[in-house]
């Protein structure tokens, strides 16, 4: 599932090409499972066709697109959802094409049909249980220390709670936690003050990673374009099962926890 340095690759790849253009026109590919959430596909063309787009911005795994109307169009990729630019070739199952005022295309694909396009007035509904973004300055160590503060659920659950802090998923939970030498089955509230720091900082340093990598492209992620990213090249431990730890040389190991496959090295994470 793409996270938070994929779809803020992917706002930064449109948002050039976006704003300041209009739609003109909205197809919705015919399909048994429902793309669009809370509107029928009349009111939701009747929305976007003609709106002025304004501005792109993320919050968590969400891009929002904000249109003059004062209507927003929000897009959450789930596991293999795709925005594609009309450079970049067609990939995965086509489910909504919208057509712009200088003749070019913006594509959402999805092969496994699992992401979902919202229009909506308000973000509020959407967005009210969503926890602070970890790469601002809105997630200070006070943030995290009430995140993780008396959780008897493991660490790496914690993070993961978008309830608790928007935009982790699975590859950068693991690679913040090796960075901070934390074994991700710690319970949350276990940690010292000292691991809390070690872990807020690693948590920003893999995620900046990430965006400066454009996203991690191990199976289903591409950009805007169409293109790769490269942090699958920069991992330390995901999906590193059985090879050898860059700084001790100690086999990676895998386990499962809160059903999530967790990767991790048994002697610099304690």
């Amino acid at each position: 599932m793409p996270e938070l340095p994929e779809v803020e690759t992917i706002r930064r790849d449109l948002e050039p090409r976006l704003v300041g253009r209009r739609f003109t026109r909205v197809e919705i590919a015919p399909d048994r499972v429902p793309v669009l959430q809370g509107i029928d596909e009349a009111t939701f063309r009747e929305g976007v066709a003609g709106a002025r787009i304004e501005a792109l911005s993320r919050r968590g795994k969400f891009l929002i697109i904000d249109l003059d109307t004062g209507a927003k169009l929000v897009v959450h990729l789930r596991m293999t959802g795709k925005l594609l630019l009309p450079d970049a070739p067609l990939t995965g199952h086509l489910r909504a094409t919208f057509t712009l005022d200088d003749g070019s295309t913006l594509r959402f694909t999805d092969l496994r049909k699992f992401g979902r396009l919202w229009l909506v007035d308000s973000l509020s509904p959407l967005f009210d249980n969503i926890g602070p973004e970890p790469l601002t300055e809105g997630f200070g160590l006070e943030a995290l220390s009430a995140a993780l503060l008396n959780r008897k659920a493991a660490v790496k659950s914690v993070i993961l709670d978008q309830r608790r802090i928007a935009g982790i998923g699975n590859i950068y939970a693991d690679e913040a936690l090796f960075e901070a030498g934390i074994m991700p089955a710690r319970l949350g509230g276990g940690l010292s003050a000292e691991e809390v720091v070690r872990l807020h900082s690693a948590i920003r340093t893999v995620l900046l990673r990430g965006v400066e990598s454009r996203g991690a492209s191990f199976r289903d992620y591409l950009d805007a374009e169409g293109q790769s990213g490269s942090m699958q090249m920069y991992v330390k431990v995901f999906r590193r099962t059985g090879k050898p730890c860059y700084v001790c040389g100690t086999a990676i190991e895998r386990c499962r926890i809160g059903g999530r496959s967790t990767h991790y090295c048994p002697v610099c994470q304690r």
